[in-house]
């Protein structure tokens, strides 16, 4: 109880300081606010930009493997010259793929034409995703779609001028209109519109389905050349339920290198890719980042704590008679140091807690604005708040250890 006495009497003695010198205490909290909000802003930025990268990257699938021409890191040992001479994966390897396979769940075969004009009727749109596959496709993936169907097997096989078209591009192309059945035009033919993808979102990663359109790659061979690297074709091979990755790898490993006929000596010519090679690049960035922000951060908190320890040594100069009038009729020392370390603490937590409302403003202003969602964790709040109590402890420590030592006397002779 006596305890409890003490910090409240303290807490008391500080809100009657902060609030009898409120420009004092307005500029002090400023400098707090200042450094709340740079080293806060900085982590929910980068922890909301994680977040999508990294949501954005599993979207890709963590049991699926890509079988491309380049891998995805290169390896430092091996001359990059090697890797232009390898062939790319081609259409005519899939079956040998299908059959030989035993670790798979499904395989597919996916070449891009990269962003083109769409028309129908009057209306166009620029940017649309044209990309091409095989079968297999939803398969790997298991996207949903908002109505409509995915390509038959039949229209698969007989490379059916049929199209499946994202959320973005039935809204640009449709106008509100149902697309099922109508027919859009790109890169010189025209396919029929038989289903639409449900919207998604934007990826970070830019590999949002709401701007594809999705068509048989049989159909695709009238207009894009599918052994070109610049279409980027590469084989997506989802693992079995039970399969490791290395497993899958292994049995593409095996089955590739005896369709390619490659002797024992001679190294893989293909690169087989999964999304852990991404995110751990992924974790070396933002581990760098994390560092640089709490550098900028730290130097905007040191800046307000240096500014907190000045405003607090000369509350004690002010309240030196004080000090020494209340020594004098028995307050202790630790009942002084309180009462100053209580006052710069308070200072800190109001500073820091009005720098987090400006952050939870700046979030909201970001997502409206610039169409990026970026939001303020409760691990940032906890760490916001956390680091304000921390600087008012350390900048307010030596002020309140100054007062505490005072003799009484001398203090009360100050101030006459």
């Amino acid at each position: 109880m006596l305890l409890l006495k003490i910090f409240r009497e303290s807490f008391s003695f500080a809100i009657q300081a902060l609030i009898g010198n409120q420009l004092r205490t307005f500029l002090s909290l400023l400098g707090v606010t200042i450094g709340i909000f740079a080293i806060i802003s900085v982590f929910a930025v980068v922890d909301s930009l994680e977040r999508n990268i990294r949501n954005s990257v599993e979207s890709l699938g963590d049991n699926i493997v890509f079988v491309t021409k380049w891998p995805w890191a290169m390896r430092g040992d091996y001359p990059w010259w090697k890797y232009y001479q390898r062939p790319v994966p081609s259409l005519t390897e899939l079956s040998a793929l299908e059959q030989r396979l035993e670790m798979d769940e499904a395989i597919a075969f996916v070449a891009n034409a990269g962003d083109k004009k769409a028309k129908y009727a009057s209306n166009d749109i620029e940017g649309a995703e044209i990309t091409a596959v095989s079968h297999g496709y939803q398969n790997v993936y298991g996207f949903e779609l908002s109505s409509g169907r995915y390509f038959s097997l039949l229209e698969s096989a007989s490379g059916k001028p049929v199209a499946v078209i994202g959320s973005n591009v039935a809204e640009e192309l449709f106008v509100g209109d149902d697309p099922l059945g109508k027919e859009i035009k790109f890169m010189g033919k025209k396919a029929q519109v038989i289903g639409v993808f449900e919207k998604v979102g934007e990826s970070i990663i830019g590999d949002s389905d709401d701007d594809k359109i999705l068509v048989p790659v049989k159909f695709a061979r009238n207009f894009m050349r599918l052994n070109r690297e610049s279409t980027n074709p590469m084989f997506l091979v989802k693992a079995q339920l039970g399969v490791s990755n290395e497993q899958l790898k292994d049995d593409l490993t095996r089955v590739l290198r005896s369709i390619r006929k490659l002797g024992p000596k001679v190294h893989d010519d293909f690169a087989l890719n999964e999304v852990s090679i991404i995110s751990k690049g992924i974790d070396a960035l933002f581990g760098v980042i994390d560092i640089a922000g709490i550098i900028i951060g730290g130097f905007s908190l040191l800046v307000g704590g240096f500014g907190i320890a000045n405003i607090m040594f000369v509350s004690v100069k002010e309240r030196t008679n004080i000090i020494g009038i209340q020594k004098a009729v028995g307050a202790k020392n630790y009942f002084i140091l309180l009462q100053f370390l209580f006052e710069a603490i308070l200072l800190c937590f109001i500073g820091g807690t009005f720098g987090l409302f400006l952050v939870y403003v700046a979030t909201i202003w970001a997502t409206h604005f610039i169409d990026f969602d970026v939001t303020l964790s409760i691990y940032n709040v906890i760490s916001g708040l956390f680091a304000s109590v921390l600087i008012g402890v350390v900048s307010g420590m030596i002020p309140a250890l100054s007062a505490s030592r005072l003799d009484p006397v001398e203090a009360i002779r100050s101030g006459q």
